[in-house]
């Protein structure tokens, strides 16, 4: 069987129920009121919620990297490699089960993320070496994927008629804002509560079985349809009119999310091995900084051109690592707080440019295949870069890496700023004519 268990699942959801009672049982018996269901109103603030809820989750070990590093003795290369295991599932999951959502119901696909994160908690909950890590990494992987693409399409199919941007915010809102809660929440409770690696993940858990249970209360947004196992084959493909503008915007997601996966990856190591700085909440407090700042920034900018978002997103991103590697080559607390915050700004309005520019890139017959492209770009740039330093740090050092990686993001930032001007000096020369 080619998919396996999840082919068996699919073809057992797509079948019709056939009721075998008895004609005559049915016709007597009373009517039956269904589930009492959320108002669509509600139901949004919920989803709006399982979102940061799922990020937070994701970005919770990021502070704990240092603390299962002395408990177990590991190098940097394996905890690049532990964070980036988190990624390739997370990858494959929207590869895979990205559109599974619009043949199944969001609601079940929703649930089966829900139950799935559930297993990766309860998995970290009972972690006694680096290889129960890696598993619950991949397993949370999968869960996010799968979640964040039905969560975002549920966001969208219950979207206000009297507020038709709103979804789009929201899902550019949401995942800095759980990504800096996690490391904020994780690093306070690592720092001052006991069982630093066991509480987080206990709250985790409890907080998924109350979203589990709100999930049940959903109305369902969209009908089920045919051709699940046909929207389980990744496609892939730039459509021809959009690889130009595409592939210009190719250096700022490189950019920004290979940031991104620095901070999440060596943030805390980096605050304690290069400033001295070991206390975790500070440590949850570098991921936030950049997230949190960025969270903020998607809002702010959120009327602002696409064009001009994306400026002032690669000269930002540009110049806070610039004040951020000068503050890590002085030993500059100061400085290098100031090139995160200001690095943020950049990280924040790097993404919104993103998801606003590819959302004019293509119709809407080829956009899921272009956002499909843009993600797998991303998350490449997320991980990748961060397992390279890991090993790199492990070989030469922590602060030699910190510097290089610095230094090509800034290059990254300024190539971006000049495929963007280029991109705009041509368009400006075709109005012309």
């Amino acid at each position: 069987m080619r998919y396996g268990g999840v082919n068996a699942l699919i073809v057992a959801l797509e079948e019709p129920l056939v009721s075998q009672a008895c004609p005559a049982a049915i016709a007597a018996a009373p009517a039956r009121r269904g589930p009492r269901r959320l108002s669509r109103r509600a139901a949004f603030a919920v989803v709006a919620a399982i979102i940061v809820l799922f990020l937070a989750a994701s970005s919770a070990p990021s502070p704990l990297y240092v603390v299962y590093q002395h408990q177990w003795h590991f190098s940097s290369g394996t905890l690049t490699a532990v964070f980036a295991v988190y990624v390739v599932g997370m990858l494959a999951s929207l590869l895979v089960f990205g559109g599974l959502s619009d043949h199944l119901g969001r609601r079940p696909v929703l649930a089966a993320a829900i139950g799935l994160e559930a297993v990766a908690l309860v998995l970290f909950l009972v972690a006694g070496d680096v290889s129960v890590l890696y598993l619950a990494r991949f397993l949370q992987g999968v869960a996010t994927g799968t979640a964040m693409t039905t969560l975002g399409a549920t966001l969208v199919d219950l979207n206000p008629p009297h507020a038709p941007g709103r979804a789009g915010l929201v899902n550019g809102v949401t995942p800095t804002t759980g990504l800096a809660l996690g490391a904020l929440g994780c690093g306070f409770l690592v720092e001052y509560a006991p069982a630093p690696t066991r509480l987080v993940y206990a709250l985790l858990l409890s907080a998924i079985v109350l979203a589990a249970l709100a999930v049940a209360a959903m109305p369902e947004t969209s009908a089920r349809r045919p051709g699940a196992r046909a929207s389980l084959v990744p496609r892939l493909g730039v459509p021809a009119g959009a690889r130009a503008d595409f592939y210009a915007l190719v250096p700022i997601i490189v950019a920004s999310w290979a940031l991104g996966g620095l901070y999440l990856s060596l943030g805390p190591s980096v605050a304690a091995g290069i400033f001295g700085l070991s206390n975790h909440l500070i440590g949850g407090l570098v991921v936030t900084a950049l997230c949190g700042t960025g969270a903020l920034t998607t809002f702010a900018l959120r009327r602002r051109a696409t064009g001009e978002v994306l400026r002032i997103g690669a000269g930002l991103l540009a110049t806070g690592t610039t004040v951020t590697l000068a503050g890590i080559a002085t030993d500059s607390v100061v400085s290098a707080l100031a090139g995160t915050l200001i690095a943020g700004v950049g990280f924040g309005a790097s993404a919104l440019a993103m998801f606003g520019a590819l959302g004019k890139l293509a119709g809407p017959a080829e956009r899921g295949a272009l956002f499909a492209v843009g993600y797998t770009i991303a998350y490449l740039a997320f991980s990748v870069p961060a397992v390279a330093a890991g090993l790199a740090t492990t070989a030469a050092g922590l602060r030699p890496t910190a510097i290089v990686y610095s230094l090509t993001v800034i290059v990254l930032g300024l190539a971006a700023l000049a495929a963007h001007g280029f991109r705009a000096a041509r368009a400006r020369a075709k109005a012309v004519r």
